[in-house]
């Protein structure tokens, strides 16, 4: 994406200001706790399955969810080997959708089975294992909990250049790379990212009435926006 002409400095302030968010605060879906039958702490082995239970979590902190509602939600595996078991073969209610159905979880070895019940919630950002265990009531035993990464951006890199408007040279042209998990599409994270800025910002301009009345912002030229 590629914005110009911005005013001099502005384009490292609104890229830098916009990545961070971006990062930090852009709501998304990921799992939250596992269950799995015969398994009391995360350094256990599960017989007949090649992971342990260490490598099985790394792998479930990796689905990408889609979760059309506010509340937990549970999902299963429950899996007769010998089988390759992906995230495809989580089951799940009409308002959860896995994004990434390839992904790897777990082998299990033929004459053995594996059975798992997995809870996955919406959030913000990424919470510990520890403060997701903190925000239950209680933990049964055999249930874990995990770290949870929320943000749907893998990457984010911004760079700034001159850009000429007429006879000036010195305007800031500002150009956004985003990666995302698939779960947001990168302009519509670009925009909700700059809304919640947006938002935060407006915090200062009721601090007094002056603002609202003032006309500070001078264009040479619009301002134009554009996916490059």
């Amino acid at each position: 994406f590629v914005v110009e002409p911005l005013e001099r400095g502005y384009g490292t302030t609104l890229g830098n200001s916009l990545r961070r968010i971006l990062l930090s605060s852009l709501p998304g879906a990921a799992v939250n706790t596992v269950q799995i039958d015969g398994v009391v702490h995360e350094f256990s082995t599960v017989d007949g399955v090649v992971e342990d239970v260490t490598q099985i979590i790394l792998n479930l902190k990796k689905v990408v969810l889609a979760i059309d509602s506010d509340d937990e939600r549970s999902l299963e595996i429950d899996v007769q080997g010998p089988a390759e078991v992906t995230a495809a073969d989580l089951q799940a209610g009409a308002d959860v959708e896995v994004l990434n159905p390839d992904l790897h979880i777990a082998t299990v070895a033929a004459g053995k089975s594996l059975h798992m019940t997995v809870t996955a919630v919406k959030g913000r950002g990424y919470s510990s294992a520890d403060e997701n265990k903190q925000l239950r009531e209680e933990m049964p035993i055999g249930v874990l909990a995990v770290d949870s990464i929320y943000t749907p951006i893998e990457r984010v890199n911004y760079h700034v250049e001159n850009t000429r408007v007429g006879a000036r040279d010195d305007y800031d042209k500002l150009t956004f790379d985003i990666w995302t998990n698939g779960s947001i599409k990168p302009s519509d994270a670009l925009s909700l990212g700059a809304k919640i800025l947006a938002e935060h910002l407006n915090l200062f301009m009721d601090i007094s009435p002056v603002a609202a009345e003032a006309n500070v912002m001078v264009e040479a030229e619009p301002v134009a926006v554009s996916a490059s």
